[in-house]
């Protein structure tokens, strides 16, 4: 017979995160505390899911470890790095090199709002390139204009003396 506290301790871990707890018990390892380690081969292995399921069951693993206050194996390195293998977000541009391979270290969301965050930049700076070059070439056809009505304008005082 098992004890009540440890019954309700299970039952509340497999509410907090269901899919992980059951690919734990599948795979005999330890749902809480969990390592690091085993949370990237569960993303290894339920990258078949795809990142609209498997960054909610993620978070789910950090809000129950949280919850326990104990450590979130969820952040930073194996499994960070499994998630952004799967999920497979690329690095702004603009970024050196070398901050582009801490890129992959960063959690899913925030490695999505920075690309997001970058496209939308990128999109907001041609736009206001366009914009000039439009303004500039506006310009120089409006130049043109001016020197020529100036020209015409000197010809035809000049025929109107003689």
């Amino acid at each position: 017979m098992t004890h009540p506290l440890l019954t309700a301790l299970a039952q509340a871990r497999l509410r907090e995160a269901p899919i992980f707890v059951r690919w734990c018990e599948l795979n005999n390892l330890i749902a809480c505390p969990a390592a690091p380690a085993s949370v990237a081969r569960f993303v290894t292995d339920c990258a078949s899911l795809g990142m609209s399921r498997l960054w909610p069951a993620v978070q789910d693993i950090s809000r129950m470890h949280a919850s326990l206050g104990l450590a979130d194996p969820t952040l930073g390195g194996t499994a960070a790095t499994a998630i952004s293998k799967i999920a497979a977000v690329a690095p702004p541009r603009s970024w050196p090199a070398e901050f582009k391979q801490l890129f992959g270290t960063l959690p899913y969301d925030i490695q999505m709002y920075l690309a997001s965050h970058e496209t939308q930049r990128e999109r907001a700076l041609r736009r206001a390139q366009n914009e000039a070059a439009s303004a500039r070439q506006k310009l120089a056809e409006r130049e043109v204009q001016l020197k020529d009505a100036k020209t015409h304008g000197d010809e035809a005082a000049t025929n109107d003396k003689a």
